[in-house]
């Protein structure tokens, strides 16, 4: 399939699905980075005057939302800016102190974030009887690269059978800016803080693995480990077998 009949496929799905729920139209989330510029642009194609892009700093770097306005702008997409550094700040001062590593503490922290925007993107949704799209991709929902209620708590993943390779080729069809496509994905979590560094392995090596099933040893065990602990993040709430 061609990168073009792949577009128009996702567009096809993406306002196919949307309006079999009964909803008129798609709220995302921009945040400058690769596959969410991705997600929006589908999004304006699928619906033209119903998409609402959601630009969500939250002690982010700042070429992130310039990145983002960078997107909107040359796409047309209506935008809200809602900054959530002020709500996060006040959550994590309330909350109970723990007795953790440093690192632990970082990471939960960071989690606040995404969750922080997913209850922005649903509060728009619900006003506008709209639906949530996610931007996450094969390679991150497979590994659970994700936050469980945060980036992933969305309605639709338009990305979500393509690994990262084949949406930085999508990029590059729909024309986003060479300098979101070339930048080192990040998370945004905190700063400095990239994908890779984090995973413990390039997206070279984990979309090869996915697609053809091949890895060194080290890196094919790294994957299997991962893709199992995480299972619980790609599966609805688990109940009782009774």
């Amino acid at each position: 399939m061609s990168v073009e009949e792949l577009a128009k496929k996702l567009v096809s799905w993406t306002s196919e699905t949307v309006s079999a729920a009964g909803c008129t139209g798609v709220v995302v989330g921009v945040s400058g980075g690769l596959d969410s510029s991705v997600a929006a642009v589908l999004c304006q194609r699928a619906f033209p005057e119903a998409t609402l892009g959601v630009i969500m700093p939250c002690h982010s770097d700042k070429i992130d939302t310039e990145h983002a306005k960078l997107v909107v702008g040359k796409f047309h997409i209506p935008v809200e800016i809602v900054v959530l550094d002020e709500v996060f700040d006040t959550l994590v001062k309330v909350l109970p102190g723990r007795d953790c590593s440093v690192a632990t503490k970082r990471l939960a922290e960071g989690n606040i974030k995404p969750r922080l925007r997913m209850l922005t993107l649903y509060y728009f949704a619900n006003c506008l009887n709209y639906l949530v799209i996610g931007a996450g991709n094969r390679s991150e929902l497979s590994v659970g690269y994700f936050t469980k209620y945060g980036d992933g708590g969305v309605d639709l993943l338009p990305l979500g059978n393509l690994v990262k390779t084949q949406v930085r080729d999508l990029a590059m069809y729909l024309d986003i800016p060479q300098e979101i496509i070339d930048k080192p994905p990040s998370a945004g979590l905190w700063t400095g803080q990239t994908d890779e560094a984090e995973l413990g392995l390039t997206y070279s090596e984990l979309d090869h693995y996915l697609i053809v099933g091949e890895a060194e040893e080290k890196v094919k065990e790294k994957i299997d480990f991962m893709i199992n602990r995480c299972s619980h993040k790609r599966c609805p709430p688990l109940v009782p077998p009774l």
